[in-house]
């Protein structure tokens, strides 16, 4: 009897501890191995394909080459597993234990990986195309230079994983964690990262063509260089963000939050800008021939630029507010009366818009819609909040709405006061 037959008539009598064999080059190929203990053996070059070893406990066993395509390995544990150039074309990997497993130019293709857990895994060069990978862990994993065209990789985990160079291109990566992530010059065309996050990533000189990068943060990434031709931005977070040379030619950029943003030579000619504020920008050798500042991107509103116009356009000054007092003025009553003042200009603002009278002013005016916080500064840098949204600074999913009820309060009489005593040092 063979050691083959001899391990699957153990096994039929129920004997599951196999470990440190060497069953290379062997035929296991469609056999029910289920919770078989092969840990440490070597299956270089062996056929299993279609096998079941589901739950089996494979930890630092040699697979190098093998064929495993259709296989099952449900809840299996590989780590430290050797699957270097390995078939394992829509095999089920499925919640399958991978940390810090070698899958180097290894073949799966359409395979089931939700759930998995590749830390530390290596798959550079490997062939995921059209896998599932849903929830998969790949924190710290090697993808260089894989190819994941069309997976789908919604909420995975790839903090700080290396995927430079890698085909990315038509992949779902809704909601996907690449915090400080490597993908210098991968490419993600078409790319789905609705609501990803995406702070700190290195995306310098990626292809970012016609992707959904809607209510993604990108804050503190990099984008130098990168091609967002077409891509849509809008309700994304860009603060702090470098797009140093980047194309954003026709990109949709509309409601996005990017005061920091470097654009240092980027190419921003018929960006959408509908409900963008432009000004704490780095806008140096800025190219932009025109912009479309309609509500749904149709350009019904564009404006065309000169060179010099285009650097007036993106370089606005903050809105502020100063105020100048003598000693003998009443300062508290001028204070108070000044809040009343902006509480109408508020509700003007609203009826405005709501009105459609004039669109240029309720384009300007709009400012009060959005959730924000109004502070007075005085000498001593002592600060006054005279409207503070309670959304401020909250960061929304694409399915909550920012609220529309009154947000508006006088501060306290006391509280005014004391701001003032703090201008004039009244003791």
């Amino acid at each position: 009897m063979n050691l083959e037959a001899e391990l699957i008539a153990k096994y039929s009598e129920g004997v599951l501890d196999f470990s440190g064999l060497n069953l290379a080059e062997s035929n296991f190929s469609s056999i029910n191995l289920s919770g078989i203990n092969l840990s440490k053996s070597n299956l270089n070059v062996a056929n299993l394909s279609g096998i079941n070893l589901s739950k089996a406990n494979l930890t630092n066993a040699q697979m190098n080459v093998a064929r495993l395509s259709g296989a099952n390995l449900t809840d299996a544990i590989l780590n430290g597993c050797s699957l270097n150039v390995a078939n394992l074309v829509r095999a089920d990997l499925s919640r399958a234990q991978l940390c810090g497993a070698s899958l180097v130019r290894g073949e799966l293709v359409r395979a089931d990986l939700t759930r998995a857990n590749l830390l530390d895994a290596n798959l550079s060069g490997a062939d995921l195309r059209e896998a599932t990978l849903r929830q998969v862990n790949l924190r710290h994993a090697n993808l260089s230079e894989a190819n994941l065209r069309g997976c789908f990789l919604r909420e995975a985990n790839l903090e700080m994983a290396n995927l430079q160079g890698t085909e990315l291109g038509a992949c779902d990566l809704t909601g996907a964690n690449l915090q400080n992530t490597e993908l210098r010059q991968a490419n993600l065309s078409l790319a789905n990262l609705t609501g990803a996050d995406l702070r700190g990533a290195n995306l310098r000189w990626v292809d970012l063509r016609g992707a959904n990068l809607s209510f993604a943060d990108l804050s503190e990434a990099k984008l130098s260089g990168a091609n967002l031709t077409g891509a849509d931005l809008t309700n994304a977070n860009l603060t702090n963000t470098s797009f140093v040379h980047a194309n954003l030619t026709q990109a949709k950029l509309i409601k996005v939050e990017w005061n920091g943003a470097d654009l240092s030579g980027a190419t921003l000619t018929g960006a959408k800008l509908h409900g963008t504020h432009r000004f704490g920008l780095k806008i140096e050798g800025i190219i932009c021939q025109w912009v479309d500042l309609s509500s749904n991107g149709d350009r019904s509103i564009i404006q065309n630029f000169t060179p010099e116009k285009a650097k007036e356009f993106f370089n606005l000054t903050p809105p502020s507010l100063q105020i100048i007092q003598q000693q003998d003025l009443k300062s508290i009553k001028i204070v108070k009366q000044l809040i009343i003042f902006l509480s109408k200009a508020m509700r003007k603002a609203k009826i405005i818009e709501e009105t459609n009278k004039n669109l240029e002013a309720a384009q300007k005016l709009s400012f009060f819609k959005a959730p924000t916080r109004t502070v007075l500064t005085n000498s001593h840098s002592k600060n006054l909040t005279v409207y503070d949204h309670p959304q401020f600074g909250k960061k929304f999913s694409n399915n909550e709405e920012i609220s529309d009820k009154p947000a508006y309060t006088i501060p306290d009489f006391s509280v005014i006061a004391d701001f003032i005593k703090e201008f004039y040092c009244i003791g």
